[in-house]
């Protein structure tokens, strides 16, 4: 799991089988305390995150797929699985 802040969306007009009608979100990986943490990536919207939202990203293909409920889809590895309220330490 990577803890993470919505920086954007992300729009194309052909997409890769899988990926047709899916929501893209550009994610910067920060930690605990808000930090940027490492590149920023592209995942799957499961949850109707936004810009601005800390979010859970999962980087595992069995589990993105199962949240998406699309076992079939072998090109999604990313998804956003959660919208993240509050951190406490």
């Amino acid at each position: 799991m990577i803890l993470g802040k919505v920086i954007g969306n992300v729009v194309s007009t052909i997409s890769a089988p899988g990926y047709e009608s899916k929501k893209l979100l550009l994610i910067q990986p920060i930690d605990p305390d808000g930090k940027p943490k490492g590149k920023s990536f592209l995942a799957v919207d499961a949850v109707q995150a936004g810009v601005g939202d800390f979010v859970i990203t999962l980087d595992e293909g069995n589990s993105a797929r199962s949240i998406l409920k699309e076992p079939n889809s072998l090109t999604i590895k990313l998804v956003v699985a959660g919208i993240v309220d509050e951190i406490s330490l």
